[in-house]
């Protein structure tokens, strides 16, 4: 086999590998305490061994998550560590978790690798499953604040930062943009305690955008867009 054929179907064998594992579901959410499961899953045609590993982690302003040693006060009991799984096999792994103090959250990193480690081929992939508990009192309205909502038409964005001025635990469930004759949406995302998130938005229509609206489980917000520059 000629040498970039040869290269081009490794990185075919490889990429096929990047993309067959999966950890569902990716997120889960309860109360005081979890009682749940994740199926992991080895979509490729070799055995694979998976080590599971509980993690703390903290989120910066532009949605990045930071993840350290999980926190002393937050309990996790798994049903198993590791697990060999063959080609196509699913695996269930069980857990409950408690925290000394609400609310509180973690994510057991799944990492898959293979179970023979050829030369130069060590791959390895890791999958989170993330957990949050909530406290029992919701979050406030008033709690939520949303600063520097503005339209930029030169780069056409929407740029805002929302805070949670609060000690609880809270999620948008979906952010929306409307304009006069169209709107759009994107997926939400988990706001911790004291925690910030700097959105920048794309709007493709031409007509310009009027409202922010993010959606919570009980409220929604709705800011009126200001151009950038007035």
């Amino acid at each position: 086999m000629p040498l970039a054929a040869l290269f081009g179907f490794a990185w075919f064998l490889l990429g096929s590998c990047l993309f067959a594992q999966t950890v569902q579901p990716v997120i889960s959410e309860y109360g005081a305490k979890a009682d749940g499961m994740f199926t992991l899953t080895n979509g490729t045609l070799t055995p694979m061994v998976v080590v599971m590993e509980p993690k703390s982690f903290s989120i910066t302003p532009d949605g990045q998550g930071v993840f350290r040693l999980l926190d002393a006060g937050i309990h996790v009991e798994l049903s198993a560590m590791s697990a060999r799984l063959e080609p196509g096999q699913s695996y269930y792994v069980f857990y409950k978790a408690h925290a000394d103090k609400l609310p509180a959250w973690f994510t057991v990193y799944s990492t898959f690798s293979f179970l023979r480690h050829e030369p130069g081929m060590d791959v390895r992939i890791m999958l989170p499953h993330t957990v949050y508990l909530y406290q029992k009192k919701p979050l406030a309205k008033e709690e939520i604040n949303v600063a520097s909502a503005t339209w930029d038409s030169g780069t056409k964005k929407i740029v805002c930062d929302v805070e949670n001025r609060g000690f609880s635990l809270i999620r948008v469930q979906e952010v929306r943009i409307t304009g006069t004759h169209a709107s759009e949406s994107t997926a939400g995302f988990p706001l911790l305690p004291a925690g910030r998130r700097h959105l920048e938005l794309s709007w493709s229509e031409k007509q310009p955008p009027e409202m922010l609206q993010l959606r919570f489980e009980h409220f929604t917000l709705k800011e009126p867009l200001v151009p950038r520059g007035k």
